[in-house]
Parts: structure tokens; sequence; C-alpha cells
């Protein structure tokens, strides 16, 4: 008999990077199970939380290098931040002081890829990551359009 791995709760969840309850999102479930951590109707909401809080962590709060924003992200009081780091920064090809930049996509698919392995231990498609990064956009040019909207009539 062949003993079967849990599904990670981040997979569960559609939430790959572990997001913890406490902001209101778009594709939330309604009716969540998990007392600790968000649980998204697809994994495309959840990997776009993902991205508009990094981008949140990278242009609001100027963590702009990897062990800026994983002290962030996994602090040390939960988390062994160091073997997170170094897992991120080995598992992406990106080096610890190179400067992240939100619209530079391809590096932001490969740190996201990243954390989710660190967070699941595995990863998920390319096409979610993609999708997420693609609507999170979506969400950023609605902010603006609001933005506009109010100047236009102010």
């Amino acid at each position: 008999m062949t003993s079967r791995k849990p599904i990670p709760r981040g997979i569960r969840n559609n939430n790959p990077l572990n997001i913890r309850i406490g902001n209101v999102w778009l594709g939330e479930e309604q009716n969540p199970t998990d007392p600790e951590f968000e649980q998204f109707t697809s994994m495309v909401y959840g990997v776009r939380a993902g991205f508009i809080l990094l981008r949140r962590y990278i242009r609001h709060y100027h963590r702009t290098t990897i062990p800026q924003v994983i002290a962030a992200w996994a602090p040390s009081n939960e988390n062994n931040t160091t073997k997170y780091i170094d897992t991120v920064c080995e598992v992406s090809g990106i080096p610890q002081d190179a400067t992240l930049d939100y619209y530079d996509k391809e590096q932001m698919f490969r740190l996201v890829d990243a954390m989710i392995f660190v967070e699941c231990g595995q990863h998920i498609s390319e096409q979610h990551i993609r999708d997420g990064y693609r609507f999170a956009w979506f969400y950023m040019l609605f902010l603006l359009r609001n933005v506009f909207i109010e100047l236009v009539y102010i």
C-alpha cells in the first residue's frame, strides 16, 4: 500500500503564497474553512493576490531585494527566513542583492514561482502565474482609472 502525500495547504486553498486572512480579495471563497489563511475560488485569484501584495512591498514599502521582501513576507518568528531567502534566490536565479522591478514580468514570474515552491514544496503551472500577474495588472489599471476620473471631475 502506498501512502499519499497530503496536498499542501496553499494548494488546497488556491493560495499558493499562503496569504493570511486580513484583506478583502476578489475571488475569495464565500464559505472558507481555513481559520488562518485566505481561500480563493481558483489558483489564478490566489496568485493575483500575491502579485498585488508584492507590488505593495516593492513600490510602496521600498522592499527592493529578495531579503527585504522575504523578511516581511515570512518573518523569522514564523519561518526560517534565511533558508527561505536562500532557496528563493537559488530557485529563481535572482541574486540576493539584485534590485526587484515589479514591471519586469519575467523576474516577477521567477520570484513568485520560487516563493510558491518554498511555501508549498512544489511548483504550480506557469500559466497560473502568468494569468495571476496579468489579472493583477487589470486591478492596477482599474485603480488608475478611478484616480483619473477623480482628477477630471474635481
